[in-house]
């Protein structure tokens, strides 16, 4: 087979909730997840050598075998057997790192749908999914993508059943010199918040039950107006990371702006408007204080799938 084109989107996290602490050590999480058409491409050819390669035009971005590109490779070719099956890939990245995106799972996902078509595996999107679970908490998400419900560690997936993707706006920014290590937020979520944390399956399924039936997917149908999106981690991030506080105050100036949040734990950070065109006049009307912050920003708009061969 020829060179394939996968295309990884990014994601934000619409609801992020913090329910407690698993039996395992993780949190036990209750999420809403939505793809963005801000995505990366990973192209993928094959090779008769055996071996797994990656290259990548950032060079701050490691392609050796932590990368979770080469690691979703090396699972999938283990899952069929054939160690001579190999692969020359190369990542264009848009997604900034280490955002809070999910740029490196959904990367690792595009590897996962690129390789079962290129090496004709044949795994169905759940087994996938299952494959992806087993190399990141978000990844399983990325295979699919849309809007989807997540709990669990965020690999227990639900989708939204929306007739179609929301049409909403999304201006995104970043701080290119920003970062937040995800371990230390949620270790700060749980030593100022673990009091109040719930307890037990019983618990954890009626705040499930609650984000099933809560006004933020009407919303997102296109009933009714966009509630205030929670994240949990950005009670935490918020105080102590300057840059996080500083464009947050920016894009909460942001004339109609349904809503203003972090994405996952940082330092992504996002405003929700009716339209790309409202996301698009925003860019225009902070671009003058994005600037002076030294803050990146794109605008974007949701949309219905996940890795998604091109």
């Amino acid at each position: 087979m020829a060179e394939l084109q996968v295309s990884a989107p990014a994601k934000i996290n619409l609801h992020l909730e913090v329910l407690g602490l698993r039996p395992d050590g993780f949190h036990e999480l209750a999420m809403v997840m939505q793809t963005l058409d801000l995505a990366d491409s990973l192209s993928l050819r094959p090779t008769a050598d055996g071996a797994v390669t990656l290259h990548c035009d950032r060079a701050d971005l490691p392609t050796d075998g932590n990368n979770l590109i080469v690691k979703a490779a090396e699972l999938i070719k283990q899952r069929v057997g054939l160690p001579e099956l190999g692969v020359a890939m190369v990542l264009t990245k848009r997604i900034p790192i280490g955002a809070g995106l999910a740029g490196g799972s959904s990367n690792g996902a595009a590897a996962l749908v690129g390789l079962n078509t290129l090496w004709g595996c044949g795994f169905s999107s759940a087994q996938l999914a299952a494959m992806a679970a087993e190399l990141g908490s978000d990844m399983p998400f990325c295979i699919d993508g849309g809007t989807q419900l997540c709990f669990g560690r965020g690999e227990v997936l639900e989708s939204a059943a929306l007739a179609q993707p929301p049409t909403l706006g999304v201006l995104l920014i970043k701080h290119p010199d920003s970062s937040v290590s995800t371990p230390w937020a949620y270790k700060q979520c749980r030593d100022q918040f673990g009091a109040d944390y719930l307890s037990g399956e019983e618990a954890f399924e009626q705040r499930r039950q609650a984000l099933r039936q809560a006004t933020l997917l009407q919303a997102l149908s296109g009933n009714g107006p966009l509630p205030a999106i929670r994240n949990d981690l950005q009670k935490v991030v918020e105080p102590e990371v300057t840059s996080v506080r500083g464009g947050l105050s920016i894009l909460r100036r942001a004339n109609g702006a349904l809503a203003v949040a972090m994405s996952g734990s940082g330092p992504s950070l996002f405003a929700v408007f009716p339209d790309r065109g409202g996301a698009e006049a925003a860019q225009n009307q902070l671009a003058d204080d994005l600037a002076a912050g030294g803050f990146e920003s794109w605008v974007c708009c949701c949309t219905g799938s996940g890795a998604t061969l091109v």
